[in-house]
């Protein structure tokens, strides 16, 4: 008969859903962060030089076109004087030709730069994913978190281009435009600036409407990922249920919310940006009627008229570019503003530290526990009330007790995904947090519950803790592990890729493919979660003889429900409501304590399995 005993606390259980400390899912940067010119400043400063030649190409792009209107109104002179001129239509040929050619060049470089500036910052974001603290992905949703590090850093490139390069050119070639209309006439360049000075109202009271659609529409974004994540990642359970209705629903209410903060941000960028085209169209028309007033009084000539009017359809570009730059910035900070909050999440240490491992590799580690309390969150139960036990070097060590007891958190905090909230944990006599976390890591051989597999190959798999593992030992860990038979059946061998999360392998594979690379490991700690719960009598009993083995020269601790595993074991700790009840072997605990007794005859296997 099967048995209700299980890991006590593995993620699915009620008691293993939350983080420790007070760690929340991205909602708001810290009240210290930088804003988001200065974040982006970051990113930019490795690129600054490609940046800047590209800015001083478009600079002169402009500048050339600057040229063009008082190249055409010296034209115009001429024509009315009956000169030559063949020579100012071969300038403005020439001009034409090198404001197209230096456009396409700028563009380009100012392209690869803001490209770099989005590799950066996406690199920068997936290696703090990586690192984080499960407390922090415990609290957070992963399609949010993957939409932070592939659609958000997206939005930088626009940023870089058009909102800080742009701004600053389409700035000074603003400046520059005002400055040749002063030239030409001062009385329609104070029309035209009267009329410009409307629309940059329109746009200071747009321009924060912009930037607050925009992050909901990146907000909303994250929210579909997540919740397809959801229910692809269970995609199987859904159809079992038949549930996709609900969850098509789900997904298709968080699109709509997408497309609603999308259309509300387009919007307002709709208004800006045709508020400047209006306000240029009506700058024409009033500089066309009072300029041409001018030229009727004498005030001015027509080339002049021209030149002006000419300027003015050119300050359509500068003036756009600003709009654009603008609305780009907004657009852009709310990306800033969510890969902020995803940085603020807090991660392990990236580099190991100087500390030495407590005893050369290979040699089998001591546990202990000390008045060890855990939480998952303040304002959550606690987990452990005090754990205490001693594990000495080499031999197996079972973990037992009812499901919720806090079998399997131990073993988290062994490998320190959390930190205890008080005691202390040792391993070789040394507080744990003393240690170097990839130090420690690597001593440490574990076997997760639902042993999970990653997409790839079977050899991905089998070398993740191990890359550099081959020939006999890899082999000898396959037949250890009775995977040999599988790869002989597999059509490309070692080669064959196990699908998204290994579904193309049972549940009994996947345990020996999680036991396996636990092994090439050579772990001085090896840790056992419900290791061979999937698979059938045959192997299990032969893993179970290979753990025994194993245990003759590792640390192995186990949290197990078969009393077959049990009984092989040096001492059995019995868990009870986060406190350890017993310690002793089998025959003293059924003989000593009622609890271990109870277990045994009702809820374990019977010896015979």
């Amino acid at each position: 008969m099967t048995t209700p005993v299980d890991a006590g606390n593995a993620p699915g259980d009620t008691t293993a859903t939350a983080p420790t400390e007070t760690e929340t899912a991205p909602s708001a940067p810290p009240p210290d962060t930088p804003p988001p010119w200065q974040v982006l400043l970051g990113y930019i400063r490795p690129h600054r030089r490609l940046l800047a030649l590209g800015a001083l190409l478009s600079l002169t792009t402009g500048a050339a076109g600057l040229a063009l209107p008082l190249v055409a109104r010296q034209l115009i002179d001429d024509l009315s004087a009956d000169r030559g001129v063949a020579g100012l239509l071969a300038l403005m040929t020439l001009l034409v030709l090198v404001n197209a050619c230096l456009g396409a060049l700028g563009g380009y470089v100012l392209q690869r730069a803001a490209e770099s500036v989005v590799l950066q910052a996406r690199r920068s974001l997936t290696s703090h994913l990586l690192r984080l603290r499960i407390s922090a992905v415990d609290r957070s949703e992963p399609g949010d978190l993957i939409s932070r590090a592939t659609a958000d850093p997206t939005l930088l490139s626009a940023m870089t281009t058009e909102a800080l390069i742009g701004m600053g050119t389409g700035g000074l070639l603003l400046v520059a435009t005002l400055v040749m209309m002063a030239v030409l006439d001062v009385v329609l360049l104070a029309v035209t600036l009267g009329v410009i000075g409307l629309t940059s109202l329109v746009i200071a009271v747009v321009s924060p409407r912009i930037r607050a659609a925009t992050k909901q529409a990146q907000e909303s974004v994250g929210l579909i990922g997540a919740t397809l994540e959801r229910s692809l990642g269970a995609l199987r359970t859904v159809k079992a249920a038949g549930a996709e209705p609900r969850e098509e629903r789900a997904v298709h209410a968080a699109t709509d919310e997408s497309w609603r903060q999308r259309v509300r941000a387009a919007l307002w960028q709709a208004i800006a940006s045709n508020a400047a085209g209006l306000s240029t169209q009506v700058a024409f028309l009033t500089v066309l009627g009072v300029g041409g007033a001018r030229v009727a009084g004498g005030q001015i000539d027509i080339g002049t008229l021209v030149a002006f009017l000419l300027y003015v359809f050119y300050l359509m570009l500068p003036v756009s570019q600003f709009v654009r730059a603008i609305a780009q910035y907004n657009v852009g900070s709310a990306a800033v503003s969510r890969i902020q909050e995803a940085h603020a999440l807090p991660a392990e240490p990236v580099e190991a530290a100087a500390a030495p491992l407590p005893a050369p590799a290979g040699e089998p580690a001591s546990v202990t526990f000390r008045e060890v309390r855990f939480r998952y969150g303040p304002e959550l139960p606690e987990i452990h009330h005090g754990v205490s036990f001693t594990v000495p070097p080499r031999g197996m060590t079972a973990f037992v007790g009812p499901s919720g007891a806090g079998k399997s958190t131990l073993f988290s905090l062994i490998e320190r995904f959390y930190d205890p909230t008080d005691g202390e944990i040792l391993v070789d006599g040394r507080e744990i947090r003393s240690w170097d976390l990839h130090g420690l890591r690597a001593a440490i051989g574990y076997v997760e519950q639902d042993a999970p597999v990653l997409s790839g190959s079977l050899r991905d798999n089998l070398l993740l803790g191990a890359p550099d593992v081959a020939g006999e030992r890899l082999h000898e860990a396959l037949r250890t592990a009775r995977l040999d038979g599988l790869v002989d059946r597999l059509p490309e061998g070692l080669d064959t890729p196990v699908g998204h999360r290994g579904t193309r392998l049972s549940g009994g594979e996947r345990q020996r493919v999680a036991i396996a690379r636990a092994l090439l490991r050579n772990p001085r700690l090896l840790l056992l979660d419900e290791a061979t719960s999937q698979l059938d009598a045959v192997n299990e009993a032969a893993l179970r003889d290979t753990v025994a083995e194993v245990a003759r020269e590792t640390t192995v601790l186990v949290v197990a429900h078969r009393l077959s595993t049990v009984v092989l074991a040096d001492r059995i700790i019995v868990v009870d409501a986060g406190r350890v009840r017993a310690v002793g072997t089998h025959a003293e605990l059924v003989r000593e304590d009622q609890l271990y007794a109870e277990l045994a005859a009702t809820q374990f296997l019977s010896g015979q399995d």
